[in-house]
């Protein structure tokens, strides 16, 4: 018979492998994605219980608020870096309604090919962050009554050369096949901007996460003086940041032109507030410094089910927005409890 040799390594490796997944657990408890983890839960259970009997959990009803969380989802979370760095924009609500109007007067009116559109309203979009960020890093001026101005600004520009080239404020637009199903198609009752959230998911993941200019942002949000002796580029960084929110809005108006195959140019206001509750609720400190990607994925499905999915349950309508009253003053106490976590852990860590 042969003996067997058990190395304390082979023995202890089950109870490493438990404490380092108990490590885990806790770690996670103690980031702003922990809470609205937890809210999206909540919300989740709470109306799959109301409206089991009306199809909450039918194909149509999941597809009802996961489609308008993908166009949300793809600029809150631009705006939540923003946020982390300390800044806020709120021209969003007029950037996405411009860059509709681009593509179908581009492409419809003035039969360009669809990439030419496209390229127009993306770059409409990076010249609106450029101008926001510039102005802000330049003057003493706050971000919010920058990007404010900038609202109202490219709202009016937007209806006036609407008026101008179309002689209306509306547009219809039909993209040609290949074009409507890469932007505007469905796959099973999901829109193709599903698709195309998930992969700016994952890019801004390893961006905020794993890249080393993430940790800038977070440093931006903390204190300026000392990420700008530190090195960082913070004028450029804010600017890129900046670039980067106007820019993912354009390309959700685009993905919404395509879809719907219609354009408008009325500013969306109701963009700019959904952006927002979204990433309070998904956990990112209105102080800066503090906040994750799944985080602010979480918060935008969380809001997402509450305000397109209450038609399928037995909740009177009326009552979405003091759910979204409720949730939104829970999430910033519960925001404020889990930064106390994180602080409180990552100084154990270090003792």
């Amino acid at each position: 018979m042969t003996a067997t040799n058990l190395t304390p390594s082979t023995v202890e490796t089950p109870a490493v492998e438990s404490e380092s997944a108990i490590s885990s657990i806790k770690a996670f408890f103690r980031t702003p994605a922990a809470g609205a983890f937890m809210g999206f839960v909540a919300v989740f259970i709470l109306f799959a219980m109301f409206g089991y009997s009306r199809n909450f959990l039918s194909v149509a009803g999941v597809t009802t608020w996961v489609n308008f969380a993908s166009l949300i989802g793809m600029i809150a979370i631009p705006v939540g870096f923003l946020m982390i760095a300390g800044e806020l924009d709120i021209s969003t609500g007029a950037v996405l309604p411009a860059s509709t109007m681009t593509v179908a007067i581009v492409c419809e009116h003035y039969q360009m090919p669809v990439l030419v559109g496209v390229a127009a309203a993306l770059a409409i979009g990076a010249l609106i962050g450029f101008i926001n960020g510039y102005i802000v890093t330049h003057t003493r001026v706050p971000s919010f009554i920058v990007t404010l101005a900038t609202l109202f600004a490219v709202a009016g520009i937007t209806l006036y050369l609407s008026i101008f080239f179309i002689n209306n404020t509306n547009s219809f637009y039909h993209a040609p096949d290949w074009a409507k199903s890469l932007f505007g198609g469905k796959v099973y009752g999901f829109n193709s901007s599903v698709f195309w959230w998930g992969g700016l998911i994952a890019a801004f993941v390893f961006f905020l996460h794993y890249s080393p200019k993430g940790s800038w942002v977070f440093a931006l949000g903390g204190d300026q003086e000392s990420a700008r002796n530190a090195g960082i580029p913070v004028s450029r960084m804010k600017i890129a940041l900046f670039m980067l929110c106007s820019t993912s809005a354009a390309f959700a108006g685009v993905l919404q032109v395509m879809t719907f195959s219609s354009a408008t140019s009325q500013a969306n206001f109701g963009l700019i507030f959904n952006t927002i509750i979204a990433v309070v609720v998904g956990g990112v400190l209105l102080t800066g410094g503090f906040g994750t990607v799944m985080g602010i994925v979480f918060g935008v499905l969380t809001l997402s089910i509450v305000t397109q999915a209450i038609g399928f349950t037995e909740i009177d309508r009326n009552l979405s927005f003091l759910i979204i009253g409720v949730m939104l003053l829970i999430a910033v106490l519960l925001n404020d409890t889990f930064r106390h976590l994180a602080t409180s852990w990552s100084t154990s860590k270090k003792k």
